[in-house]
């Protein structure tokens, strides 16, 4: 797919890795929705960067665990731009918990967790793709993790909405076809993102001596796999891993 002239919508758009595929994305000629659950100055300061690399950009509010929220972004970013061709699936949440420590997994933390990092991502693909039906074109691309991989990660719960989402994308590319590709990134540790300030200050500083290449993943990589899956039309249902050969 030609990405120049394609507007996508980028959940969690103001975190660490999103921002970077934000910058990725309008680097290549795509307008952008910058979508944030909080913080709408970080949002915000995310567009104006986009602006100045000459795409069209806009910050819009949803909460990805609310379908109605959720349906009125989609809306919004059809109204700016007449179409949505590329939905990123980078919102998520976690809180360190020990696997062994049953007893601080709550069900409260557990539904939180998977409402946000799985059921979000259900809401926006099913949001998204009537729209891209209807264009003959999508691209969806699910950042999964890791953890959803091999059973690590912050928390058992996280691990397995992490997996859910490896699993979603081959039902969904199933379901989307053929007009629609769905495909997942599973990154491990990356420095600068909400994610990884949720981990102890130990298990950061060791995390790159864990990897064979000895570093964390780097967030433009992944912002750069992410647009290898929005260019090919020969890809769905994939995820790739990318732990800097951890696994």
């Amino acid at each position: 797919m030609e990405l120049k002239g394609c507007a996508a919508i980028v959940t969690g758009g103001s975190g660490g890795l999103g921002q970077r595929i934000c910058r990725a994305l309008a680097l290549n000629g795509v307008n952008v929705v910058v979508n944030y659950a909080e913080s709408e100055a970080k949002a915000r300061g995310v567009v104006e960067d986009l602006l100045k690399l000459g795409v069209r950009a806009i910050a819009v509010r949803a909460d990805v665990t609310d379908p109605a929220a959720v349906t009125r972004m989609v809306e919004h970013a059809r109204e700016e731009f007449g179409r949505v061709d590329i939905l990123v699936n980078d919102a998520a949440f976690n809180k360190e918990v020990a696997f062994a420590d049953l007893d601080s997994l709550t069900l409260e933390l557990w539904n939180h967790i998977m409402a946000t990092n799985l059921t979000g991502t259900f809401n926006c693909i099913k949001a998204v793709a009537p729209l891209m039906k209807a264009q003959g074109q999508g691209r969806i691309v699910n950042i999964s993790s890791g953890a959803g991989i091999v059973p690590r990660g912050s928390s058992i719960a996280y691990a397995v909405s992490k997996a859910g989402m490896i699993h979603l994308t081959k039902c969904m590319a199933v379901a989307l076809a053929p007009a629609v590709t769905v495909n997942a990134i599973a990154p491990g540790f990356m420095e600068g993102t909400r994610m990884s300030a949720n981990w102890s200050p130990a298990y950061a500083a060791g995390a790159a001596d864990r990897t064979l290449l000895r570093r964390t993943v780097d967030k433009d990589d992944v912002a750069e796999q992410l647009l290898t899956f929005c260019r090919s039309d020969s890809v769905t249902g994939q995820t790739i891993l990318m732990d800097s050969g951890r696994v």
